[in-house]
C-alpha cells in the first residue's frame, strides 16, 4: 500500500490561512482607519461649521455694539441741545424782565424810601434800604400789589439806623434828628414769570395778568 505525506500540504494550508487571516485583519485596520478618518473629518466640519457661526455672531454682536454707542451719542447730543432749547426760550421768554422789572422798582419806590443795594437770587430780589418811617416801608410793600412783575413781599428787617460820621464832616443837630428816625430794612420779593408777546413789528410787552410761567 502507498504511503502519502500530508505534511507538506497541511504546512501550506497552514500559511494560506494565516495569509487569509493577515489580510482581513489588515482589511478591517484600513476600513477601521477610512471610518475614523471619515468621522474625524466630519466633527472637523462641525466645528468649522459653529466656529463660523461664532464668528458671524461675534462680528453682528460687535456691530449692534457699534450702533448702540452711536445711539448714545445721539442721545446725549439730544439732551444737550433740548437743554440749549430750554435755555435759549427761558432767555428768550424773559430777555424783556429786566427792563421792566427796574421800572417797577422805580415805580414802586415811594418817596422817604432810598434803596441801597439789590440782590438777586434766581427768582428772588432781596431789597435793602433806608425809609424814614414804618409807613413809608408798608406803602413799598403796598406798592408792589400792584405791580405786574414782583409779588409777594417779605419784610425780613427794619431796625433803626445811624450815620457813621467821617473826619471832617460832623452832621449838624437837624442832620442827626432826620437820621436817627431813618429805618433800614431788608426785604424779599419774587420775580414773576410772564409769557411775552413777541411782535416783529411791535416789540414785546407782557402777558395778560394770570398767565402761566413758560
Amino acid at each position: 500500500m502507498a504511503r502519502i505525506n500530508l505534511l507538506p500540504w497541511r504546512a501550506e494550508r497552514r500559511k494560506q490561512r494565516q495569509r487569509e487571516f493577515n489580510a482581513m485583519l489588515g482589511f478591517s485596520a484600513g476600513l477601521g482607519l477610512l471610518l475614523f478618518g471619515l468621522w474625524f473629518m466630519h466633527v472637523n466640519a462641525l466645528i468649522d461649521v459653529r466656529n463660523k457661526k461664532i464668528a458671524f455672531l461675534n462680528e453682528e454682536i460687535r456691530l449692534v455694539d457699534i450702533k448702540l454707542a452711536e445711539i448714545a451719542t445721539l442721545e446725549k447730543t439730544k439732551a444737550d441741545l433740548l437743554a440749549r432749547k430750554e435755555i435759549i426760550e427761558e432767555l428768550q421768554a424773559n430777555r424783556s424782565q429786566m427792563v421792566h422789572l427796574f421800572d417797577d422798582l422805580v415805580k414802586t419806590i415811594p418817596e422817604g424810601i432810598q434803596l441801597t443795594s439789590i440782590k438777586q437770587e434766581q427768582n428772588t430780589l432781596t431789597l435793602v434800604g433806608v425809609a424814614q418811617s414804618n409807613a413809608r416801608v408798608s406803602t413799598y410793600m403796598r406798592n408792589f400789589e400792584k405791580s405786574e412783575w414782583i409779588s409777594e413781599p417779605d419784610l425780613t428787617i427794619i431796625e433803626a439806623t445811624a450815620p457813621a460820621a467821617s473826619p471832617g464832616n460832623v452832621p449838624s443837630g437837624r442832620s442827626l434828628r432826620q437820621a436817627s428816625n431813618r429805618l433800614g430794612f431788608s426785604l424779599k420779593v419774587k420775580l414773576k414769570s410772564r409769557n411775552k408777546d413777541v411782535d416783529e413789528e411791535g416789540g414785546t410787552g407782557p402777558a395778560p395778568t394770570g398767565a402761566s410761567a413758560p
